[in-house]
């Protein structure tokens, strides 16, 4: 699923799954099945953001910045 999908894809993606859901007029075995994309279009956006997260720790100290350090705060 995560083959070429773009960030802003998936997240347009999950936020069509969110409607939807919050809709509540659709038979469980299809929320069940669109719940299921919708985590799976989840992980895709925080494995994305973390990748970039780190490729800009790696180019801020590679070019004698300050290290990046994302907070506990940030994070939630």
């Amino acid at each position: 699923m995560s083959g070429k999908l773009t960030f802003e894809d998936a997240l347009e993606q999950l936020e069509v799954i969110i409607k939807r859901l919050e809709e509540g007029d659709i038979p469980l075995e299809e929320a069940l099945e669109i719940y299921q994309k919708g985590m799976e279009l989840s992980k895709i956006c925080h494995d994305k953001l973390k990748y970039a997260e780190e490729k800009l720790t790696k180019v801020l100290t590679e070019n004698g910045e300050e290290e990046f350090q994302v907070s506990e705060e940030d994070q939630a």
